[in-house]
Formats: structure tokens, C-alpha cells, sequence
């Protein structure tokens, strides 16, 4: 019995973003080694637990470096993302910052985005607010009447 991950429409997605290099993996493993990669995250188990049915846990194990340092996962994450504002399913009504700072970690610093990807989001991110001045906004928690942390009304970051 195959533990499969993914769908083959989401491996469809997956796969123009993992290298084939001159000696390996076979394009009939890519796959395989992959869910392998999947499986160990999603279960937690250890590497040398990994079900035989992935391949040796050791050549799964060496894909997922050389796919890490590469810069496979966050090429991606990114293609995902792209992928996703392409077809509109992107919705940014989840993303927002409650504060008037808002500070990163140090690694966050200088982060890159494609072009492609950045169009995407941008373009997205466009929809979203012309679809909330049609649609009308959500109650601010002044107009609610909402009482927060502070007791006092509306107010969220605690500034009188």
C-alpha cells in the first residue's frame, strides 16, 4: 500500500520546481522521493523511520539537502503563491497588522520576491479592495461598541 501525499493535480503544480540534475533522481522517483520529503514533516518520524515504500531514507534524505540549499522550497512556496493570486484564490482579507509597529526578526530583513510573484500579490491585493468598497466593510470595534484588552472602547492598542 503507497502512502501518496498529493494529488496528481497538486503534483502537477509541484514538479516544474524540482531540479532533474545530470545523475539523478530518475523523473519516476522525483515523485516518490518528494512524498518522502511530506511524510517525514507531516509525521514527525525520523528519517531512518521513513516507510520503504519512498525509497531508502538516506537518498530521500540527501534530495531534501541538495532541494534546501538550492533554494527549492522557497522557489516553491513562491510559485505556489503566484499560482495561487493567478487564479484569484488568494484572499488578503486574512492578512492585516493590528499595531502601528510592527517589528521582524533581523533575519526577516531584505527578503526577495520575484517580479512574477510580487505582480501577483500586488494585483491580488488590488481585487481584494475593490471587492471591500463594493461589498461594503467590516465594523471598525469603535462602531461595534467592542470593549478590549484595555476596557477602554475601540481602543486595540491600548493608547487611551
Amino acid at each position: 500500500m503507497t502512502r501518496t501525499e498529493l494529488t496528481d493535480g497538486e503534483w502537477e503544480l509541484i514538479e516544474p520546481f524540482l531540479p532533474i540534475g545530470r545523475f539523478g533522481p530518475y523523473p519516476q522517483r522525483l515523485r516518490q522521493q518528494f512524498e518522502g520529503v511530506l511524510w517525514r514533516f507531516r509525521s514527525g518520524g525520523r528519517w531512518r523511520e521513513m516507510p520503504s515504500e519512498f525509497g531508502s531514507w538516506q537518498t530521500v534524505y540527501d534530495r531534501f539537502r541538495l532541494w534546501r540549499d538550492a533554494g527549492v522550497f522557497q522557489a516553491l512556496m513562491e510559485g505556489m503563491i503566484s499560482e495561487a493570486a493567478g487564479r484569484g484564490q488568494v484572499d488578503l482579507s486574512l492578512v492585516g497588522v493590528d499595531s502601528t509597529v510592527a517589528r521582524a526578526h533581523q533575519d526577516a530583513a531584505g527578503m526577495r520576491l520575484g517580479e512574477q510573484v510580487l505582480t501577483c500579490l500586488e494585483k491580488a491585493a488590488e481585487e481584494s479592495k475593490g471587492a471591500a468598497r463594493r461589498g461594503g466593510s467590516r465594523p471598525s470595534s469603535r462602531s461595534t461598541g467592542r470593549r478590549t484588552r484595555t476596557g477602554n472602547v475601540g481602543d486595540d492598542a491600548g493608547h487611551g
